[in-house]
């Protein structure tokens, strides 16, 4: 693939809002710089609220964040599976996008859709080349090894995150606000790289293409 050609960027989410929390800013900046960017969301969060209301709430996300498009996995939130069917539809989606990179939640998870979704899509992109893990709030022992500034998208992020009406509206045990918990972050993977506002990533696997 030329340098200068929009490449194909494809994320993998468990429920809705899962890929904003993790690598919104990131994606936003992949919009920016031109390239398509694919949304896969296996579940529509039903046990955590209204499907309906939920799906609602991703497919305005994805306006915000400008992506190509957003393609629904059909499955059941909390009864995900490692099966051949899973993994074939996964391999279906890779198959059509020809991404350029891949992004999908971190294996060490609390949350079990999070930790099987990661084992279908390790074995279906067994052959692509630039594969990265990205954070949740259920995310255990997360160190990343690579990073993105985000400084330039943050409020791109938190205005993508807040279409998510009926989830940042919820308090943590702290009080906390699912806001706030995302600038937090950013600001934590900055310090760690060095900038203001950072998404971290740990890759499962990255071919440099640019050399």
């Amino acid at each position: 693939m030329k340098e200068n050609m929009p490449k194909n960027i494809l994320a993998f989410g468990a429920h809705p809002d899962d890929i904003e929390l993790g690598c919104a800013g990131t994606l936003r900046k992949h919009v920016k710089a031109g390239n398509n960017v694919y949304l896969c969301v296996l579940s529509e969060g039903q046990e955590a609220g209204d499907p309906k209301t939920r799906k609602v709430e991703q497919e305005e996300s994805v306006r915000r964040l400008g992506a190509k498009e957003l393609i629904w996995g059909g499955w059941v939130d909390t009864k995900f599976e490692v099966s051949k069917q899973s993994i074939n539809f996964i391999e279906s989606v890779v198959a059509r996008v020809k991404p350029y990179e891949i992004y999908v939640n971190y294996n060490d998870d609390s949350h079990q859709d999070h930790r099987i979704l990661v084992q279908c899509v390790i074995s279906a992109t067994r052959y692509n080349k630039r594969i990265l893990f990205y954070e949740d709030y259920t995310s255990y022992n997360f160190q990343p090894d690579i990073y993105v500034d985000i400084e330039e998208s943050l409020e791109d992020k938190l205005y993508i995150v807040s279409a998510f009406e009926s989830q940042v509206n919820r308090n943590f045990p702290s009080g906390q606000k699912m806001i706030d918990g995302v600038k937090a972050i950013a600001n934590f993977r900055g310090f760690q790289a060095r900038v203001n506002y950072a998404e971290g990533f740990k890759s499962i696997r990255y071919l440099r293409l640019d050399i």
